[in-house]
């Protein structure tokens, strides 16, 4: 029998899994492996994801686990940069390579490296970094000594790591510690001995599926498929992970509509009762990025656009009963929230609380304003 549930259980079961309600204990660690990474491009933005699910914690926690390989940063998921635990990176990065985008003659045209230069690349980088951290330009220093290489140096000084990221998608670099602002490589088995190797793509699908489910589902193997990469797979390949899961996945109804739950959950989220608790979340969460922003159930239609924003900006964001209601922004000593007005009354001492809890986290006296957002 199919078990039916509402989005306000999902809602609250999300959040207790995600580790928002309650606020935990864990270490920085375990919350990255229990939201399957988080986004990284912006560091205040990602030390702030991992540390408004701690109870307590200390500035600086994000780079301390970097330090002593709890942590890799690497490009990962959708092509952004993402902390991720060594021990389970490699099943998403497998996947991410089992795209094999660098090979499409859309890519090949757009960014004139044929997968023969790109398999170059890759032996060249993965020598050049055995052992080693290198800086973006000691980098290219090697790899343009190399026979059929010597044309690649101007892209591999793009900031957004175009010609980078199928390799670290297949496992042979990742961020090493910064330079003050120069960004250096390594490989991630240099970076961290935890680090677990890449599994074969239909060994890691099980694995990366049964992960997410366990933060955002229920869901739907399209819903899984965007947040990997948007449309690389096709649903035939997904439906086949997916069936790799075997009985472990159970079907439910969501309000009607169809998704997909780990069977070890379904009591646990038939069980959730709804509530109205309220967070402030940075930039980049993994609470609105792994549904995706387009997911209306989690972010109003019609609010999109404040959440995500031009030049893949996404806002901090004000949660209430697990769905967005507002953005905030920290200017100076004041939380500047913005609440939807077809969210209800504000609930002005919830925030408050969480403005105080801020407070905490960045060091310093704050307070919150609260205004409407124009309809």
């Amino acid at each position: 029998m199919v078990v039916r549930v509402s989005w306000r259980q999902v809602h609250a079961w999300r959040m207790g899994r995600q580790l928002l309600d309650p606020v935990g204990d864990r270490p920085v660690e375990e919350i990255v492996s229990r939201l399957c990474g988080i986004q990284a491009q912006v560091a205040s933005s990602a030390e702030m994801a991992a540390r408004v699910r701690m109870a307590a914690s200390t500035p600086g926690v994000v780079g301390r686990a970097l330090e002593d390989g709890r942590l890799i940063r690497t490009w990962a998921m959708r092509g952004s940069l993402h902390l991720l635990n060594p021990a389970d990176a490699g099943a998403f990065l497998s996947l991410m390579a089992a795209g094999r985008s660098w090979e499409r003659p859309s890519w090949v045209r757009y960014f004139g490296a044929t997968p023969e230069v790109m398999a170059r690349l890759r032996d060249a980088v993965g020598e050049a970094l055995d052992g080693a951290v290198l800086s973006r330009e000691e980098l290219i220093d090697v790899v343009v000594t190399r026979p059929g290489l010597e044309h690649v140096g101007e892209a591999l000084r793009s900031g957004w790591g175009t010609l980078l990221k199928p390799l670290a998608w297949q496992g042979v670099l990742c961020h090493g510690p910064s330079r003050g602002s120069r960004v250096t490589f390594t490989r991630p088995d240099v970076a961290s001995s935890r680090w677990a190797g890449m599994p074969e793509p239909d060994e890691a699908a099980p694995i990366a599926l049964a992960a997410y489910l366990g933060a955002f589902g229920p869901a739907t193997v399209d819903s899984f498929g965007s947040w990997l990469i948007g449309g690389w797979f096709g649903k035939r390949q997904l439906r086949r992970w997916a069936a790799a899961l075997g009985e472990r996945l159970a079907e439910v109804e969501v309000d009607g509509e169809p998704a997909l739950l780990l069977a070890e959950h379904v009591d646990e989220l038939a069980g959730a009762e709804p509530n109205g608790v309220v967070r402030l979340l940075p930039g980049f969460d993994q609470y609105v990025l792994g549904p995706g922003t387009a997911d209306g159930h989690v972010v109003p239609p019609a609010r999109r656009s404040a959440v995500s924003r031009q030049a893949g900006w996404i806002s901090p964001v004000v949660v209430a009963g697990g769905v967005v209601c507002g953005t905030w922004e920290l200017d100076g000593d004041v939380v500047r929230a913005t609440w939807f007005a077809e969210a209800g009354e504000i609930p002005r001492g919830a925030i408050g609380a969480e403005a105080e809890r801020l407070a905490a986290l960045v060091g310093r006296d704050v307070r919150a304003e609260i205004g409407l957002a124009p309809g």
